[in-house]
Order: C-alpha cells, then sequence, then structure tokens
C-alpha cells in the first residue's frame, strides 16, 4: 500500500469513527427529548438545545437522573 493509500485508509476510518460517534449521540438525543417531553411536558428551547449539543457521557448521565427524577432541575442540575 503507498503512503497516500495509507493516509486515504486512516483518514476514511477517522471519519468513519467520527460520524459514528456523532449518529450516536444525535440519537440518544432524540430520545431523551421524547422521553423528558413524555414525562415533564414540554421542553424549554434551552433544554432542548443543550441535548442536541451533548456528546454520549452527559446524554447518559441525563438519561440515567431522568428514571429517578421528579423535576428537570434534577437532570440537568
Amino acid at each position: 500500500m503507498t503512503t497516500a493509500e495509507q493516509l486515504e485508509a486512516r483518514g476514511y476510518a477517522k471519519g468513519f469513527k467520527e460520524g459514528y460517534a456523532e449518529g450516536l449521540a444525535e440519537g440518544q438525543a432524540i430520545v431523551l427529548i421524547h422521553l423528558l417531553t413524555i414525562k415533564f411536558g414540554p421542553l424549554t428551547d434551552q433544554i432542548v438545545n443543550r441535548v442536541e449539543a451533548a456528546d454520549t457521557a452527559p446524554l447518559q448521565r441525563w438519561g440515567g437522573l431522568m428514571l429517578i427524577a421528579t423535576s428537570l432541575d434534577e437532570v440537568f442540575g
């Protein structure tokens, strides 16, 4: 494999990994917004924007907190 082919393969792998992570976070955000809306009612734009901008770690944390929280403040503190 030539150097150019190696660089291309690395770039493809990096792009695939980043795209996968973004898609995973986007899917988690969609589900979390849906579940938060069911539990707490309509969400503010601020909460929706915060969820949509997050990566997987806070989304997973908020999803767990949502199960035991009685308010959005308990989820997002």
